[in-house]
């Protein structure tokens, strides 16, 4: 008898691999529509199973090759992104930061000539517009979003995948975002309306989500997705199955650092911010962290803390969305 995980993979490559992303690049996760996260999220699943499993059946990347564009530093999305594309059958090449985007020669050069050589792009760099206007010069270059100052949606596929593997459906369920209303705070309030979940930030009061961002919500919401922004960090945790963070000031906000300090202070989520959210829930944290600054070791190293599993979930979130860009 066949075995029942392999059994899975079969049905969900039936259902998510026979159908490709509709849009050509994935730079937002409003690229995707509902149906859409659904199967990558189960495509997600069960190429971690097949993974575990020590197969690999699936190679839409044979005979291509991806390049790696990174204007900012990466541990996790360029490992996790090399292992992908490799896993799937195909190949990267990694220009270097000084010549890829725009530094010798204008973004959309670099793209165009990059689309002679290369199936797609993993472009990790600073303002959205950047890689919009990236993805846009060159129409037959797939183009995948690995951070930008406004946007990370491939982490928050991740996120989502790992809040699913704990807590199972997540319709009606709570993640709180403690901290500025950035670039991650944006992608998971994308990611978890659309699978029905109350999304709370809580914020200094100044470094809100941003308000577009509540109208964009709003429009994809399902099954009672909402977001709810608060100043208050001990009143948006209360009750929370989930609470997330990230550091106080993002690359290219160094600047800020000490005064970021200073006025975020009272949102570290420390053992104290956990016990008011509660025994089960569960910490989340798109990593590096600042140990000390905005989460201590103790909530860090606690059993309450899934932040490896989503740093795991990376390459299974990465692997489904390249499957399915290229089918």
């Amino acid at each position: 008898m066949a075995d029942p995980q392999v059994r899975s993979f079969s049905r969900a490559r039936a259902r998510g691999i026979a159908r490709g992303l509709r849009a050509k690049d994935f730079l937002s996760v409003l690229d995707l529509s509902h149906e859409e996260l659904d199967d990558t999220l189960a495509l997600a699943a069960q190429l971690k199973a097949e993974r575990a499993l020590g197969r690999t059946s699936l190679t839409p990347l044979a005979g291509k090759h991806l390049a790696l564009l990174f204007d900012k530093p990466s541990l996790r999305t360029k490992s996790t992104f090399t292992i992908a594309v490799r896993e799937l059958g195909g190949d990267v090449i990694d220009p270097g930061a000084e010549v890829a985007l725009g530094s010798r020669e204008t973004v959309a050069d670099v793209a165009k000539n990059l689309e002679r050589w290369v199936a797609g792009a993993i472009v990790r760099t600073f303002a959205q517009a950047r890689l919009v206007a990236f993805a846009t010069a060159a129409p037959s270059l797939k183009v995948i979003n690995a951070l930008t100052d406004e946007e990370h949606p491939c982490q928050a596929v991740a996120d989502v995948l790992t809040l699913r593997e704990h807590l199972g459906d997540l319709r009606g369920r709570t993640v709180t975002f403690v901290g500025d209303g950035n670039n991650v705070a944006v992608s998971l309030a994308h990611a978890a309306v659309m699978l029905g979940m109350r999304v709370r930030v809580a914020s200094p009061k100044g470094y809100e989500l941003p308000k577009p961002i509540l109208a964009e919500c709003a429009r994809v919401a399902r099954w009672g997705g909402i977001v709810e922004v608060t100043n208050d960090p001990i009143a948006g945790v209360t009750g929370a199955d989930a609470v997330y963070t990230d550091v106080w000031a993002s690359m290219g906000q160094e600047e800020q650092i000490d005064a970021r300090e200073t006025i975020f202070a009272a949102f570290q989520v420390n053992e104290s911010m956990m016990d008011a959210a509660g025994p089960d829930a569960l910490f989340l944290h798109c990593l590096p962290a600042h140990r000390g600054h905005e989460v201590t070791d103790a909530v860090m190293d606690s059993p309450q803390s899934v932040v490896f599993d989503q740093s795991e979930n990376r390459l299974h979130a990465q692997k489904a969305l390249l499957a399915k860009l290229f089918t």
